[in-house]
């Protein structure tokens, strides 16, 4: 049997979404743009524009800040044309990775509207903030001390050579996500070549020695899916498919198809960003392969690690990591809602998933059981037992080896009051 993504619950989903972004005085352009000495230039400015996009696209809705913000552009830019500090010989990590954000942000505004200054400025932040760094990724620091530093927003870490460094770790080569669209839309030859150098660094780090972010690697890794589908060179999907055999295989997702932040970090936390990228990353792994494992995957990532991450405002917040080394076997609320990132980032999630809800289909047997590793799932669903005050909002409760089980519950659909003190637990 198959369990396909009602329309309806798209439709609640992003109807969720939607009202946060249009009615939060966050999202409105008196407070959409960061103060000038944030250290993340580019980033919520980039994902707010991408999430008015990607609303656009769902239903040809126009939220008024996206078009307000196209307007108060100009008077946000540094004289190079790019936000934050001018360029310089230090390369700032979270400039880099903010305007990645950026640049997906203008392109998908480019591709719906045409804009000539949308143009204009995806050429202008290549040309000044990202060029100049051509000939630099080698020297990107990978011999550093492990520190268990960074919170749910990373934070500069202080500065090895040329670099000033995040403690989300490598999130400059997010930027292969950003400047692979740049590329799609321009075809400028430069382009390319800076992201052929950016990539062919990025496969030689040793991600999990150096406890690199998934959420940066699954987002360079769509990176590479795009130029792929440009390009049609094997190399670009061979390095994301090493990419996403070394997410799934080699400790960056949980046990309930979500992630953690960073690699061999169990004790701090998923994240709905990198939820979202390994979703599109799997979905888009399967219609280029054909392979039926990748679309199982998908699947299982939305049936289960996608159905606590949106929460009843509409926004999307962090869990607690389960896993068999995490101090934690229940599922729980970490953080009630990222709306500096994450809230904003599901909005492109919603879209793809709407679009392809017909293969994002779970298959189940009506009949629940442990599977290889001790955890009760009914094929592609797994089951928690969830704490009393979660009962009523569960589906398919059932009891087995004399426990209550049921499916992972949707906390859109849960109130805040409830969620925040509940859990749901899974048995190894």
């Amino acid at each position: 049997m198959k369990k396909f993504i009602s329309e309806s619950e798209s439709k609640e989903r992003i109807r969720l979404n939607y009202n946060r972004l249009s009615e939060s005085d966050y999202y409105k352009i008196d407070e959409v743009f960061s103060p000038s000495d944030y250290d993340w230039p580019g980033d919520k400015e980039g994902r707010a524009l991408l999430a008015f996009v990607s609303h656009y696209k769902i239903s040809g809705q126009k939220i008024p800040c996206m078009s307000q913000m196209m307007e108060k552009l100009p008077e946000k830019l540094n004289k190079e044309g790019f936000l934050g500090p001018e360029h310089s010989e230090t390369i700032i990590e979270q400039q880099l990775s903010g305007h990645s954000w950026m640049l997906r942000g203008l392109c998908e505004y480019y591709e719906q509207f045409k804009d000539n200054y949308a143009l204009e400025m995806i050429n202008s932040i290549t040309d000044n903030l990202y060029l100049p760094t051509l000939g630099m990724y080698s020297t990107y620091p990978t011999n550093r001390e492990k520190e268990n530093t960074g919170g749910v927003s990373g934070s500069e870490t202080g500065t090895i050579g040329n670099w000033r460094l995040s403690s989300d770790i490598g999130c400059a080569f997010m930027s292969i996500d950003g400047l692979s669209h740049a590329y799609k839309i321009t075809k400028r030859r430069d382009i390319k070549t800076l992201l052929d150098e950016m990539i062919s660094v990025f496969l030689s780090i040793n991600k999990v020695k150096l406890r690199v972010q998934t959420h940066c690697t699954l987002t360079a890794a769509r990176g590479m899916i795009r130029m792929y589908l440009i390009s049609k060179e094997q190399k670009y999907l061979d390095a994301a498919l090493g990419i996403f055999e070394l997410y799934t295989k080699k400790g960056g997702m949980t046990e309930t198809y979500q992630n953690l932040n960073w690699w061999g970090r169990p004790d701090t936390w998923t994240e709905p960003c990198a939820v979202i990228d390994s979703l599109i990353l799997a979905s888009e792994l399967y219609k280029i392969t054909g392979n039926p494992e990748f679309r199982t995957v998908a699947a299982r990532i939305y049936h289960n690690g996608f159905s606590t991450l949106q929460r009843d405002n509409g926004g999307a917040g962090t869990d607690t990591v389960v896993t068999k080394d995490s101090p934690w076997d229940y599922l729980k609320i970490q953080m009630y809602e990222a709306p500096f990132c994450c809230s904003m980032r599901l909005a492109e999630g919603l879209w793809y998933i709407n679009e392809n809800r017909d293969i994002l289909y779970a298959e189940y047997e009506g009949k629940v059981g442990k599977n290889s590793k001790g955890i009760y799932t009914d094929k592609d669903i797994i089951y928690a037992s969830p704490s009393d005050e979660l009962l009523e909002f569960a589906e398919n409760i059932t009891e087995v080896d004399g426990i209550k089980l049921a499916p992972i519950i949707k906390y859109y659909r849960v109130p805040r009051e409830i969620s925040e003190k509940a859990y749901q637990k899974i048995i190894f």
